[in-house]
């Protein structure tokens, strides 16, 4: 019975106990209240004793909440007053990971707060400057908000303060004085606010601080602000407006430092680092995008241990690649933009740990060395002058890294298995020297049937051929002979005439700067026997007279010409200059003169005469469409036609105007077509057929021909790369008309570099001149303002007036249903985005189903 009765009334004391708890003001009534307004039910059992509940901790006689633990609750809005602001013992707080938008007035009321943490919400307003009644508190985290204004004065009585961090939040003005009493900080992080100063004594107040971040605010300072910091090991100012030199934050036991993307200035190479900076203990460096002149710093060779160095662009002088093989450590290196010239370093594959390398924006020469770092994830070579193929070893670990980039150098890879999208992204302007026997797919393909039979008729039929070839070349021969003994002996009579050699056109005068002409030889790709030189060029061009000057494009004058064997020829000088040098230039010419497809005029070959690239075509008959289209009678063409890639000059008036076609040419829509699908398949051919893809960069009107079939071939293509300066002054200078948007708008977000879409937008301005028979700029554009043919075009097609559009000389020819299809086509192209233009194959598609049938 009498244990019946103590069981009976200890039971009543646990209940009582559990109920008292929870009686109003007391701990866990607050904490009940708190959680309960807050919608916070489902994981606690009110029922419960309060100090048994997640996140509640008490203290030794659980009458008092010392520590409530409430990350990551979901709590949401205003925390209400006369809840966790009533508990008066409370030591560490936590309300991080929420989306509390303010706190309750009492909360600054809990004075014997050692860690407050309300990081990672949506808290709003000025900070309080009853923050100072904290003053036993010792962490304090307030990061991830959006508290507002200045940090207030008060908080100087927050001393026994050791980590304070104010971070991403909206915190402007100066840092205030009042900082200065918090001289227990270790760590300061005041990153991502709007600050712009800090007070005097900052340095040399924090013996004790260790962690410094100031960073991306707008604070203006100089490098002796941070003096007499003894303890510091973790400094990070970048994205300010710091000024002057670096020199006196390498002080102390620094391990990181940060000082990218702010003002300081200096020729680093030559100032003299205090003696008792230890660089053996530095692991991270960045002082990327500032105004560092000079080389590089000579003590970094001793910082053994470093694993991230970030120096890229700054204004350093042109130096060669530094001595990195001392530096075994590191991890990531970034020298882009830094004026590195010479060689890579073969010495850089004793890295063994480098994740990251970035070189790109330099003017590094000559060959890759074979890279084979494994642990290499990014490699960024770009905008560089290399040259040779890129090393077999480094191209067999790309397909597993994360990113690389090869562009805009003269390089050279064989890369069967990169993606088409790979390849116009990371390889642009470089060339595909894969030897046939490098494709695998050649050696496992089955040998087919009747094979025996099948070379014996391809035997047959090459034979055929062969000899009307002859009878043809005999023939051509035969006509020319007179020409060509006119011209041979206009300059074997001054065989004796030494260079340099110069020559003026109307608008300019160029120079073959060679001494012996016989001694600088012409390339002639299908007949490398013939040993042809500059004489020989001299001599078809009659000292390129002006009389064989075909007209003057945007890469330089054009001749006509008959090589020796009445080889008709047109020679194409790129006077402008180059940033190629002799060998990369061979190179890329040879590459171009592999590039065969039945819509391009094939580059027969080259000569590099002192700094002056010559290019040399096979002659197109009937001149281009530009002449045909605008600048001529339709239905007519001159004996001597136009190679311009400009302009059309009307030649003598001894040259014969004969009918070409008995329906007039271009007065049908049939033949406009055909030149309109002839052009897309071989842009469709170049960005699609090649690996990588070429871009042509200057697709317009003067640019495609019609070969003695009548048939339109495309020139010039590849030559903006030779020519050019860079990747967007190819596209930026070329003709008025034919400029995509994109180029024209500096504030446009689509590439600021040539793209398969830009040359798209440039056939869609061609195909607007074949259904108009109007040109790009400077033509009548019947009741519009705009002016060029695009805005025109475009807009009419907007108003589905289209028809109004459609050149006079071609309605009737063909249904209008078909041309205004074409037109709709030629929309498509010149859309203001380049990502919603179609694709050269696509736009070949689109033609063909509209093609006319024959009459």
């Amino acid at each position: 019975m009498g244990i019946g009765i103590l069981g009976y009334f200890l039971l009543l004391t646990v209940f009582f106990r559990a109920s008292l708890c929870q009686q109003p003001n007391t701990d866990g009534f607050f904490v009940s209240d708190f959680l309960q307004k807050m919608g916070v039910t489902k994981v606690h059992n009110f029922s419960a004793h309060f100090c048994s509940w997640q996140g509640v901790g008490c203290d030794s006689k659980d009458e008092n909440v010392v520590n409530l633990t409430a990350k990551s609750f979901g709590l949401s809005g205003v925390i209400p007053d006369n809840t966790i602001g009533k508990l008066t013992k409370l030591k560490y707080l936590d309300l991080s990971n929420n989306k509390l938008t303010g706190l309750p007035s009492d909360i600054w009321s809990l004075g014997s707060l050692k860690y407050l943490n309300l990081s990672h919400n949506h808290i709003s307003g000025d900070l309080s400057s009853n923050i100072g009644n904290f003053g036993g508190l010792e962490i304090m985290d307030f990061s991830v908000n959006n508290f507002s204004g200045k940090i207030p004065d008060a908080i100087s009585s927050l001393s026994s303060l050791h980590s304070l961090n104010l971070s991403k939040n909206l915190f402007d003005s100066e840092i205030p004085s009042g900082i200065l009493g918090c001289h227990s900080l270790e760590s300061l992080d005041l990153s991502e606010n709007r600050l712009t100063g800090f007070p005097n004594d900052f340095g040399s107040t924090f013996h004790k601080l260790k962690f410094l971040n100031l960073a991306e605010n707008e604070i203006l300072g100089k490098d002796s602000d941070f003096s007499r910091m003894g303890s510091i090991t973790h400094i990070n100012i970048s994205g300010n407006l710091f000024k002057g030199s670096v020199v006196g934050l390498f002080e102390g036991p620094l391990e990181v430092i940060d000082l990218s993307r702010n003002q300081f200035d200096g020729h680093i190479s030559q100032v003299n680092f205090s003696s008792s900076f230890n660089w053996s203990h530095l692991v991270y460096l960045d002082l990327s995008e500032n105004h560092l002149s000079g080389g590089f710093i000579r003590e970094l060779k001793n910082a053994r241990n470093l694993l991230y160095l970030n120096l890229a662009d700054n204004r350093f002088s042109h130096q060669k690649f530094p001595q990195t093989d001392m530096l075994s450590s590191l991890e990531y290196l970034n020298l882009s933009g830094t004026s590195l010239i010479g060689q890579i370093p073969q010495e850089l594959s004793s890295l063994s740990r480098l994740k990251i390398l970035d070189i790109s924006k330099n003017h590094l020469s000559k060959r890759i060395p074979p890279l084979s770092n494994r642990n290499l994830l990014v490699l960024d070579v770009s905008y560089n002058n290399l040259t040779g193929d890129i090393p077999l070893p480094l191209v067999e670990i790309l397909p597993r890294m994360e990113r690389f980039n090869f562009s805009y150098n003269n390089l050279t890879l064989c890369a069967t298995e990169f993606s088409p999208k790979t390849l116009l992204s990371a390889f642009i302007g470089s060339s595909n020297g894969c030897p046939i026997a490098a494709n695998p797919a050649l050696f496992h393909k089955k040998a087919p049937k009747h094979r025996g039979l099948k070379l014996a008729l391809a035997l047959t039929f090459s034979m055929v051929f062969l000899l009307l070839g002859l009878l043809f070349l005999a023939f051509g021969c035969r006509r020319k002979t007179t020409i060509w003994a006119v011209k041979q002996n206009s300059y074997k009579e001054e065989q004796t005439i030494s260079g340099p050699f110069s020559f003026q056109t109307d608008s300019t005068t160029w120079v073959a700067d060679v001494k012996q002409a016989n001694s600088v030889p012409v390339v002639i790709f299908e007949k490398p026997l013939l040993n042809f030189t500059f004489a020989d060029l001299l001599s078809a061009t009659s000292n390129f007279d002006r009389g064989t000057l075909l007209a003057e494009g945007r890469f330089g004058p054009v001749y006509r010409g008959f090589l020796p064997g009445g080889i008709h020829v047109a020679v194409k000088v790129l006077v402008h200059g180059s940033t190629m040098t002799d060998h990369e230039a061979a190179r890329e010419l040879e590459y171009l003169g592999r590039i065969k497809h039945p819509n391009l005029v094939p580059l027969t070959g080259y000569c590099l005469a002192g700094e002056q690239r010559i290019a040399i075509y096979d002659y197109m008959e009937n001149g281009n469409l530009q002449n045909l289209l605008h600048d001529l009678p339709l239905g007519i063409r001159t004996t001597t036609e136009d190679w311009s890639t400009d302009t059309w000059e009307e030649e003598d008036d001894n040259n014969s105007i004969q009918n070409v076609g008995s329906e007039g040419l271009l007065t049908t829509w049939r033949f406009r077509h055909k030149i309109a699908l002839g052009t897309a398949r071989a842009l469709a051919f170049l960005h699609h057929g090649c690996s990588p893809p070429i871009i042509h960069r200057d697709v317009k009107a003067s640019s495609v021909y019609l070969d003695m079939n009548l048939e339109p071939r495309l020139s010039d293509f590849g030559l903006a790369k030779i020519f050019g300066t860079g990747p967007e002054d190819e596209i930026t200078r070329g003709s008025p008309g034919y400029i995509p948007p994109e180029f024209l708008h500096p504030e446009s977000s689509s590439p600021k570099y040539p793209t398969p879409k830009s040359d798209v937008y440039g056939f869609g301005v061609i195909l607007f001149e074949l259904i108009t028979g109007k040109k790009p700029v400077e033509d009548d554009y019947p009741q519009h303002n705009d002016a060029n043919l695009v805005g025109w075009v475009r807009g009419l097609v907007r108003n589905n007036e289209g028809s109004r559009v459609i050149d006079p000389k071609i309605r009737g020819t063909a249904s209008q249903t078909q041309i205004l299809d074409a037109l709709k086509i030629g929309y498509l192209c010149t859309a203001e985005v380049p990502a919603k233009r179609p694709s050269m194959h696509q736009v070949v598609g689109l033609l063909k189903d509209i093609e006319p049938t024959q009459q």
